[in-house]
């Protein structure tokens, strides 16, 4: 699949799903490539790994919890090559849900995906080419229904979906695509850390290849793999007393 000619941005592109992106859209003929993340020896590697494809490549360390400079860098992205396609995917595991680890949660995964979005929206609603224009967000097969072994993770990507899901048609009008990526347990920094059962775990190099196909066929949600897509969907419309018996029945964290 060839993506020659457009000019990408994604955040936390230092590594998981953002890390494999960067590279498949290098590999695959991107322009202009502009990746953020907060580690910065992660972050330039990605950006020599994609250079060497032929890509231009931005890297900017970046939180994405600060809502001006995350306005500053997509502006400035903006203006150094028209954007295309901007994934707000920049995200964090909670962990132990202490209070500090839940404030980071919301921070990062759903203010880090308004900052990103918002500023992305304004750009392309003040864009007067007639180009598709399209915004990711990253969300979760986790995001399907609230899970007792990551509360405040699950609670902030069904935010996000349901975030994404709602923009999608109020865009439209403006010409731009929205597309909700929620994707089962793909390697990544967050999974390394992980002691739960992981089924259908999958590479990341697989899924970004899955969620790139799909957002060039503007599929509206992205969830994969289909067994998790259809398990937490079943979770998410059974009755509580029933959801419960089943949840006290999972394996737990260790």
């Amino acid at each position: 699949m060839t993506n020659k000619g457009l000019n990408i941005l994604i955040t936390g592109a230092s590594s998981g799903i953002g890390e494999a992106l960067a590279l498949y859209y290098a590999q695959n003929g991107v322009q202009n490539l502009f990746i953020c993340g907060r580690n910065e020896q992660r972050l330039n590697d990605v950006k020599e790994r994609c250079e060497k494809f032929g890509t231009k490549v931005y890297a900017e360390i970046l939180n994405v919890s600060e809502r001006e400079k995350v306005k500053n860098w997509l502006e400035k992205s903006e203006q150094i090559a028209p954007l295309d396609i901007v994934f707000a995917n920049a995200g964090v595991s909670t962990g132990e849900e202490t209070p500090e680890n839940i404030f980071n949660t919301f921070d990062i995964n759903v203010s880090g995906t308004i900052n990103t979005v918002t500023p992305a929206v304004e750009i392309f609603k003040n864009r007067e080419d007639k180009n598709v224009k399209t915004i990711v967000l990253t969300a979760s097969i986790a995001g399907y229904h609230g899970l007792p072994a990551c509360p405040s993770y699950s609670a902030s990507k069904a935010c996000i979906k349901a975030y994404g899901e709602a923009l999608r048609p109020a865009l439209k009008d403006y010409g731009i695509n929205v597309c909700v990526v929620c994707p089962g347990f793909v390697k990544s920094r967050i999974t390394d850390k992980n002691t739960c059962p992981m089924p259908f775990f999958m590479p990341a190099e697989e899924a970004a290849k899955i969620i790139a196909k799909r957002v060039k066929k503007n599929v509206g949600l992205i969830a994969f793999p289909w067994p998790m897509r259809l398990a937490v969907w079943g979770l998410s419309i059974l009755p509580n007393r029933v959801s419960d018996f089943i949840y006290a029945r999972l394996p737990h964290k260790v």
